[in-house]
């Protein structure tokens, strides 16, 4: 197959493989170090642990049973990386996600953010969803700057700009919700998100009501806002392999309910990434293959 422009995402993502869950990607060394002509690289420095699960059990009692939905999750996500949780419907993704955020409380185990336990939702850690998470009432500005209502006028102002620029929507701040396409309403609920320089994004199924062109797009967008935003650390539950494979830096691949952790693995594409090339394949195809299914109808 040809490459085409559709076919490239933009951003740089760490190299690697298949990974165990406490596996953590590598950074270059910090701009303006020297380098010796001819030396071999020295030893990268590991970003800092941001998310530290471990032992993560939870069951849902209901109608005289019980009903086990996570069972011995462990996982480490390193500051400023982009993780996608796949696994096959009803395993327990968002489930997981809700432990982390701080919404259900786990039957044992840990949940660790910046080494301190997570003991229910924090204002620094925002959720983005899969649709209705625009206030309806307000505008592109409104909904954008809803969550700075701390700020000085003058600061608040300058920042919901700065955001609407960076998603795109000048031209379109007085507009309602109802006024917008289902793209620019997900792009006012990232650029909500982000206003409020959250200290973690836990994305749920964001793209999942999209048109497949509008969700190949928002995908790119997102790298794009991501890098511009200083690389916010993102837990990002989704459904499409493809959508892992064009985004993550991990994927990790859970097994149905009660939810394990079946395999991590490392994303080794550079971006822009090649949707035709033989490794995306390869890493696309061997997560299908993981949660069971063949990539044939």
């Amino acid at each position: 197959m040809s490459e085409t422009p559709a076919l490239r995402l933009a951003l740089a993502s760490p190299a690697g493989g298949v990974a165990d869950a406490t596996a953590t990607p590598q950074t270059p060394p910090a701009s303006g170090e020297a380098a010796e002509v001819g030396a071999p690289p020295g030893p990268r420095t590991a970003p800092p642990v941001k998310l530290a699960i471990s032992g993560l059990r939870l069951s849902f009692a209901g109608e005289g049973k019980v009903t086990p939905v996570l069972d011995g999750i462990d996982l480490t996500v390193s500051a400023g990386e982009l993780v996608c949780l796949v696994g096959a419907s009803g395993c327990g993704k968002t489930t997981l996600l809700n432990v982390v955020g701080g919404f259900l409380r786990a039957d044992s185990g840990d949940v660790l953010i910046d080494g301190r336990a997570v003991r229910g939702p924090d204002p620094r850690r925002i959720f983005v969803f899969q649709e209705r998470g625009v206030f309806p009432w307000l505008t592109v500005t409104g909904n954008i700057g809803f969550g700075l209502q701390a700020l000085p006028a003058a600061e608040r102002e300058a920042r919901v700009r700065h955001f609407v620029r960076l998603v795109g929507l000048e031209g379109f701040e007085g507009a309602y919700p109802h006024e917008l396409s289902g793209g620019m309403k997900q792009r006012v609920e990232v650029a909500r998100a982000l206003a409020v320089d959250p200290d973690m994004l836990f994305l749920d199924e964001p793209f999942g009501a999209l048109d497949s062109i509008t969700r190949l797009t928002l995908r790119r967008e997102l790298l794009r806002i991501w890098q511009a935003a200083e690389r916010k650390t993102i837990l990002f539950v989704t459904h499409d392999i493809e959508e892992a494979v064009q985004l993550a830096d991990r994927i990790v691949v859970l097994s149905q309910r009660p939810a394990r952790v079946r395999r991590i693995v490392e994303i080794d594409i550079p971006h822009p990434r090649d949707l035709s090339s033989r490794r995306y394949l390869e890493l696309r195809d061997g997560i299908f293959a993981e949660i069971g299914l063949a990539h044939s109808i």
